[in-house]
This record gives structure tokens, C-alpha cells and sequence, in this order.
């Protein structure tokens, strides 16, 4: 017998598996990482970058909470852009490219530093289950492991089905074989599945490339990070490259469509929606003569791009011909082709809000195996799976996000509420309080959540109240102080705004859309000398960005937190597991029938499952006496 007994097995080392043991050992159980290729452990199969739209949000809040995506991105990355500067703060979002080869390398590097996590190169073709838990896997080579809980985060892997054109063949990623055996094991148990498809685009050699006729894009002026913590400062940033397709470009691809393995119906899997394939793009758009492609550098060691927005399963031949009628690709030499991938997956509804199974005790699903798609929902999955399978461990209650408190706890909620038919990419539409869910304050949202659960470090507390200490005094100062017409006009002059007559608060200055903290701070000598006494704080920059969110959208910020704990109310109100939802003939048969499989856990929960209606929530809350 080679293996001890695991507190925790984690099944695949993708972004998801590696927040998941990371979060369980460091909180003090025993993992096991069992994957496939031990050297492909996080590995970026898409696009070399972490964050994005709503997406970076997420990267800050599992930070936040103590897990290590945003460290790991910070010491790999190699250009930084907040996204949607033009618009309100709720739709910041941080964006990184990453290094594809020092990316997987650090989180190697960080998780083998932890000595409680232990790994295992081989293939999980069952889970064994006794009584209705899971107690360890049955592995190719290993045979029996035992563990006492067990999580699931085996992305495209399973039954993975590559398709170019009209040629298939199984795989989980191109040149890395599927894993077979798990989907219709779990099958006998009562666990359903079904197929969902992705995609990736051509990889291309950059020294073929001619950039000087392309938009170039370079990284911010002053770069940010995604973790609270002190991690290096970016220097030496490379730039991504903007070009377009055109009318020649569809026209070949048009030439492949009857080789399309999506239109030809050999892929049975829905695909993602806000991430269509370039041919699904000029069939669904077809109106448009021209469509965006970025090209993004896979890192600084490597001549290798990534062609973002050129994803494809049609013939290498048509994939080739089509790049080439691309404006500075002429010459392009491909690397690697595009391709779709079929994989299965389990309806996350199938899951209780902890990700824990609803079918098995102690088993555990996280990332793209619950229908999501995209590293930053995989690795958030992963942190809370590997969090609450150790709470289980240790007989604790499971941590489970509010919508209201993290974009993380939105995710989940609508996975395992109204399930995914598609696979399911995080958006800031999403969130209904979004504008308390800001990348700026991720840390004072969630940091002490992580902090009491054992998993955000002491560092992490006293950062956060010195930063909070100081955005405290900065709210006060411009609340009460004012400036004058001598020492402020000249600046809002040059801001294109009304001048004022008398003395006048900073707090209401700051209210204009047209004014920053920072102009006024250049502007004004009193504001300036107060401002300079913190200005040798760590957390200064994060410091004056809060702060003028805070003052600047105060009247929103209070009316969202108001609405948010008129629902906090509704989630108080908890469902009991074994409530026969089929005995309220005052409810319709299809909201009985929704109510018994989901069992919410409380009333929130159930009033934003599909179908459910307001009269239905009503009969809820009269059966428990409300």
C-alpha cells in the first residue's frame, strides 16, 4: 500500500484542483492532487490571461479570501489593464496577460511549498461511495485511494472529444489524452451528466507576423495587482495587438461550413454564447462586414501569440487561408489549429450552495465540470470546494457567499439554483449589487470572512485595517474641510466645470462626474499637504481609490446596501432538507416539482429559481408562519 489515508482527494490539476488543495491544506488538512500530467498542473489552455470583465473581480475576491490566483498572476503577468475606465467603478475590471509558461510553474512552486499537499499522476475512474459517502477513488494505476472527502474538478476531460472539421478523436485538451470511466460510474449512483463544447483558436509564430499595420494596446501607464498583498510591481510590460477580419476572411470560412463539425451536427454540447466560435460569429452576425481579434503574447521566453477572437473548429486548411486574408497575417505561420471540444459535465442544480453533492455525501464538484467556463469561475469553485470540504472534515459548518457579498457567491447561487444549459461565463450584469461588489473592495468585503475561516493571513487583517483606518480619516477630512474659489477654480476651469463663488466642501466638489480626488489634490495645497502625511502608506493608491468611490457614489452605495438587506432577510428564512414541497396544492405542479428537486435552502434562494413566482413565495412564507 503506497498511499495514506486523505482528509481530501482532489481529482485534476487545473485551476479549480489547485485553489481547492491549496485552500484544504493550508487550512490544515491532508490532499492528495491526483491528475493526469503532473506537468501540466494549472496550465492555461485557453488564453494566456487572468481577469476581465467581472472576471477580475472574482481574481481580487478569491485573493481576498486567501486564495493564492491573484498572487500567482502577479508574479507571472506581463502587462496589466483595468477595463472600462470610461464607465462607473462597478464595472472596473482588472485584466492581466500572463506568462503561459511561468504561470503553471509558480503555482507548482507555491502548492509544493505546502507540505500537506501530496500528488499523484494517474486517472480516477471511480469514486467509492459507502452508506451514501464518498470514502476515496479508484485510480488506473493506484488502485484504491482512500480519503474522506473527495472533490471533483476534472474540466474538459472527461470523454473529451476534439473535433477539426471532419476529423474527431478524444482528448482533453489537443495532445493530451480524455479520461474515461468516472461519468458513467458516478451515472450508477444517480448522478446525472450531458455535453457541453468549447473552443480555442489557432496559436501562431509572432516572427510571421507583421504588427506595424495593427493597432497596438499597450498595458496601463501605472500597472495595478490583483493581490492585497505587497506582490512585485509589473516593469517592462509587452503590448497586445489589435486587427480585424474582413469580407474575404468570411468568405473563406463560409467555404468550410459544410465541414463544420457545429453545423454538421457532430457536436451534440451547447457552446458558449459570449464566446462563439469565428464561424458561429459570421453566421450569427452576419450584418457585420468585420469582426475584432486581439493577439496577445504567451509570454516573454516564447515567439508564440494567441489570436483571440479567431476560435475555430473548421479544417486547418480553411482555418489557414481564412488567417492569412487577416490584415498583418499575410505571412502568419500556424503553430497549433483552432479546435472545438466536447466533454461532459454535471447540472450543478445537482449541488447543494457548498458544492457539496446533493446525491452523495462528502463529494465535492468544482469548475468547468459544473458548467462554467473560464479559469477565474474554475479557481473561484475550487477555493470554496477546498474550503468546505475541510469545515466538513472538521465537522464546521460550509461557507456560503451571499450575492450581495462577492460575485463568487453569485456564481454559485446561480449554478446550483438555476443550473446552466451553456456554459456559464461571469458577467457584472449578473450581479443585481454590483455596485457594492467593486474590484476596489473585494478585501474589505471578504478578507475577514477569510481571516476567521483560518485562511487569510494576519498580514492580510492588519493591511486591511490600516487601509481602512485611513479611508476612514481621508472620508472625514473631505466631509469637513473646504477650499475656495482662490485655491480650486483654476483646476475646475480646466475640467470643463461650473467655477464656484464661496467656500465649498471637498466631499461636495467630489460629487461632480468631471472632478477627481487626484486633480484636486494637485490643485489644492491644504488638501495636498494632509493627503501627503499618508502618501508612504503601502496601501495609499487602494487607500484614495476607495475613498473617492465612497464619497463620489455615497447616495447609491447606501440605497444598494438597503436593498441588499431587505433580501439578506429572504435568505435568513431557511428551508428545512426534508420539507414535501409536493404537498402545496396551492403552488403549480411545475413549481412543486422545481422546489422538491432543487430544495433550496432558504426563501432567497428559492424565489430566483426559474419558474417560481412571486404567489409561490407567498405560500412559502405562510407555511412558515411569516
Amino acid at each position: 500500500m503506497i498511499f495514506d489515508r486523505y482528509d481530501i482527494l482532489v481529482v485534476g490539476g487545473g485551476h479549480a484542483g489547485c485553489e481547492a488543495a491549496a485552500a484544504a491544506a493550508r487550512l490544515g488538512s491532508n490532499v492528495l492532487l491526483v491528475t493526469l500530467n503532473l506537468e501540466t498542473i494549472a496550465h492555461m489552455s485557453c488564453n494566456p490571461a487572468m481577469g476581465g470583465i467581472a472576471k477580475g473581480q472574482i481574481v481580487r475576491e478569491i485573493d481576498a479570501l486567501g486564495g493564492l490566483s491573484g498572487v500567482v498572476t502577479d508574479h507571472t503577468m506581463v502587462q496589466f489593464r483595468m477595463l472600462n475606465r470610461s464607465k462607473g467603478p462597478a464595472m472596473w475590471s482588472p485584466r492581466a496577460q500572463s506568462d503561459r509558461q511561468l504561470f503553471p510553474l509558480k503555482w507548482r512552486q507555491m502548492l509544493e511549498k505546502l507540505p500537506n499537499v501530496h500528488f499523484w499522476q494517474d486517472t480516477i475512474t471511480d469514486v467509492i461511495v459507502e452508506q451514501g459517502k464518498a470514502c476515496g477513488v479508484v485510480a488506473a494505476f493506484g488502485g484504491e485511494i482512500r480519503a474522506s472527502n473527495v472533490i471533483i474538478t476534472s474540466g474538459t476531460f472527461l470523454n473529451g472529444l476534439i473535433h477539426i472539421g471532419k476529423k474527431h478523436f478524444k482528448g482533453g485538451r489537443l495532445g493530451e489524452p480524455s479520461a474515461s470511466g468516472l461519468t458513467s460510474c458516478l451515472a450508477i449512483y444517480g448522478i446525472q451528466s450531458q455535453r457541453l463544447k468549447t473552443g480555442t483558436p489557432v496559436r501562431v509564430d509572432g516572427r510571421s507576423i507583421d504588427f506595424s499595420v495593427m493597432t497596438e494596446q499597450k498595458g496601463d501607464e501605472n500597472p495595478a495587482r490583483f493581490s492585497f498583498l505587497d506582490t512585485p510591481r509589473l516593469t517592462d510590460q509587452l503590448s497586445c495587438y489589435l486587427t480585424y477580419t474582413n469580407p474575404r476572411v468570411h468568405e473563406i470560412l463560409r467555404e468550410g461550413f459544410d465541414d463544420s463539425p457545429m453545423f454538421g451536427g457532430r457536436i451534440q454540447g451547447s457552446g458558449p454564447r459570449y464566446c462563439p466560435s469565428i464561424e458561429d460569429k459570421i453566421e450569427r452576425f452576419s450584418a457585420r462586414d468585420r469582426h475584432q481579434l486581439f493577439i496577445e503574447p504567451e509570454g516573454r521566453s516564447s515567439q508564440e501569440v494567441y489570436v483571440n477572437g479567431f476560435s475555430s473548429s473548421l479544417p486547418e486548411e480553411i482555418q489557414a487561408r481564412a488567417l492569412w486574408a487577416v490584415s498583418g497575417f499575410e505571412k502568419a505561420r500556424i503553430l497549433k489549429p483552432g479546435y472545438a471540444i466536447e466533454y461532459d459535465y454535471f447540472p450543478p442544480q445537482q449541488l447543494e450552495a457548498s458544492l457539496e453533492s446533493k446525491v452523495i455525501d462528502n463529494l465535492y464538484f468544482a469548475g468547468q465540470v459544473n458548467g462554467t467556463t473560464g479559469y477565474e469561475e474554475a479557481a473561484a469553485q475550487g477555493l470554496i470546494a477546498g474550503i468546505n470540504a475541510h469545515r466538513k472534515q472538521m465537522g464546521e459548518e460550509p461557507i456560503v457567499l451571499k450575492r450581495s457579498q462577492a460575485y463568487i457567491g453569485v456564481l454559485i447561487d446561480d449554478l446550483v439554483t438555476k443550473g446552466t444549459m451553456e456554459p456559464y461565463r461571469m458577467f457584472t450584469s449578473r450581479a443585481e449589487f454590483r455596485i457594492l461588489l467593486r474590484q476596489d473592495n473585494a478585501d474589505q468585503r471578504l478578507t475577514r470572512i477569510g481571516h476567521q475561516i483560518g485562511l487569510a493571513s494576519d498580514e492580510r487583517l492588519d493591511r486591511l485595517s490600516r487601509k481602512e483606518r485611513i479611508i476612514g480619516q481621508m472620508e472625514a477630512f473631505l466631509k469637513k474641510h473646504s477650499t475656495t474659489p482662490e485655491r480650486i477654480n483654476a483646476y475646475l476651469e480646466k475640467s470643463e466645470t461650473t467655477l464656484i463663488q464661496n467656500r465649498t466642501r471637498f466631499a461636495n466638489l467630489l460629487l461632480r462626474p468631471q472632478v477627481s480626488l487626484r486633480g484636486m489634490i494637485g490643485q489644492d495645497e491644504e488638501l495636498k499637504l494632509f493627503f501627503r502625511g499618508f502618501s508612504r502608506e503601502d496601501v495609499y493608491s487602494e487607500a484614495l481609490e476607495s475613498v473617492e468611490i465612497q464619497v463620489k457614489y455615497e447616495g447609491y452605495l447606501e440605497k444598494e446596501r438597503e436593498n441588499a438587506e431587505k433580501v439578506s432577510r429572504l435568505e435568513d428564512l431557511v428551508l428545512r432538507k426534508d420539507f414535501d414541497y409536493m404537498a402545496l396544492k396551492a403552488i403549480s405542479m411545475e413549481g412543486r416539482e422545481k422546489l422538491q428537486s432543487i430544495k433550496p435552502e432558504n426563501i432567497g434562494q428559492a424565489s430566483r429559481i426559474s419558474g417560481i413566482t412571486p404567489s409561490d413565495i407567498s405560500v412559502l412564507l405562510v407555511h412558515l408562519g411569516r
